[in-house]
């Protein structure tokens, strides 16, 4: 099982324990708002979050992102294919706006490139979740382009922003 180290963080894998903070993050609205998981989230539908699955393996792994002290603060969630994989992040909202997600999607995606050898990571996000953008945009992925209202989410139809950096570019 993988588990990376920032300065002010530790992702580990999601275990039990963790689950009712899951669950009471995704179930708030603002930090569901542009997610694609079913509402009202249940212990049922985090518990597959948990696995011993590494990061690099086929399909999404998850990582509690994580104070030193252990407090829970969200997670990341790699989902490798081949040589590419998509990323993505979720934190209660109580530990946005302090560089967690920042400091959580480098390590991710630093592991993704130099320890994992992938060739090029991308997200998918609803363009309205401007602080998601410009993260992104801060973390050196380009916007490769917008699909307008090319799938359902919450009852509306939703634009897909599409994000990617590559290997060569992360680590130039």
């Amino acid at each position: 099982m993988t588990t990376l180290h920032t300065p002010r963080l530790t992702l580990r894998p999601i275990t039990p324990d963790d689950l009712p903070r899951v669950l009471t993050y995704r179930n708030d609205p603002e930090v569901a708002r542009y997610q694609a998981w079913a509402l009202p989230a249940t212990l049922d539908s985090v518990a597959g979050l948990v696995s011993d699955q590494p990061l690099g393996a086929p399909g999404w792994v998850q990582r509690a992102v994580t104070l030193r002290d252990g407090t829970v603060l969200g997670d990341v969630a790699l989902n490798t294919q081949g040589p590419q994989a998509e990323v993505g992040v979720t934190l209660a909202r109580s530990a946005q706006g302090h560089g967690y997600a920042h400091e959580a999607l480098h390590a991710l995606i630093t592991h993704a490139f130099t320890d994992l050898g992938l060739h090029r990571v991308h997200a998918s996000i609803d363009p309205r979740n401007t602080p998601v953008a410009v993260l992104l945009t801060r973390l050196g992925f380009r916007h490769e382009g917008t699909s307008l209202q090319s799938y359902r989410h919450r009852s509306e139809w939703t634009d897909d922003a599409l994000y990617a950096v590559l290997a060569a570019e992360w680590t130039a």
